[in-house]
């Protein structure tokens, strides 16, 4: 299969892919979360509906993501990359918008103030963010499915800068280099590896028409599990 060559052609490809699917998460209290090629897509525009039209994102801005690997998380990167911003692993450095599943601390400053504050409910399925939220922060479970179904802007220049971690950055061409051989097939990506690691092994194996098992440390991964999602290759932990 043709790899795909920008973050546009990758989303094409999950249009494409329909009900095939793409990116499949287990993780605690036996959560299993099965995203086609057609549902992923759909979160990844809504993400990016909702980053443009009401978080003023946009080509330049800066995403901070601090979230462990999860499927909220791969969405979020590839709707930040969609609209043209670049996704920050550097939890220290300043950025325009911060996503995190971590509640802020009652009465706290903010480490960079100006930053808009993303809470991302941890649970697979929940509906809104488990606590109390901060008036000038935006539940996104609460909110995200309020958005379009479909991304209509202008794709993001191919060549964009996509990923900035420890004074590296990288764009799509970049991430597709990664160093894991062939892609295609049905990896299992252990959740538990540095999420630089997990995004460029993702979009390498999603780029070679491939699907992406993401496994939460809590779940022992058996041969029954191993053979039940048909696992091709293992991304070593």
């Amino acid at each position: 299969m043709a790899e795909s060559e920008s973050i546009a052609g990758l989303l094409d490809s999950f249009r494409a892919a329909a009900g095939a699917p793409r990116l499949i998460w287990y993780g605690p209290n036996h959560e299993r979360v099965e995203l086609s090629g057609r549902v992923l897509e759909n979160w990844v525009a809504k993400t990016s509906n909702l980053l443009t039209e009401e978080l003023d994102a946009g080509a330049g801005s800066v995403v901070a993501v601090e979230m462990p690997p999860h499927w909220k998380t791969l969405v979020w990167a590839l709707a930040s990359w969609q609209v043209g911003a670049v996704t920050l692993l550097d939890g220290g450095a300043p950025a325009d918008i911060r996503a995190t599943m971590e509640p802020p601390a009652d009465g706290s400053e903010p480490d960079h103030p100006g930053e808009l504050l993303v809470l991302v409910a941890p649970g697979a399925l929940d509906m809104r963010w488990p606590g109390a939220v901060p008036s000038d922060a935006v539940d996104y479970a609460a909110t995200v499915r309020s958005f379009g179904d479909v991304y209509l802007e202008a794709p993001a220049d191919a060549g964009a800068e996509l990923l900035r971690a420890s004074g590296t950055s990288a764009t799509f061409s970049d991430l597709t280099a990664g160093g894991i051989g062939s892609a295609e097939g049905i990896w299992l990506v252990p959740a538990t590896l540095p999420l630089h690691t997990v995004l460029t092994a993702a979009v390498r194996i999603w780029a070679s028409g491939g699907t992406v098992v993401l496994v939460h440390s809590s779940v022992e991964v058996t041969d029954r599990l191993v053979e039940g999602e048909r696992i091709t290759a293992r991304l070593a932990a």
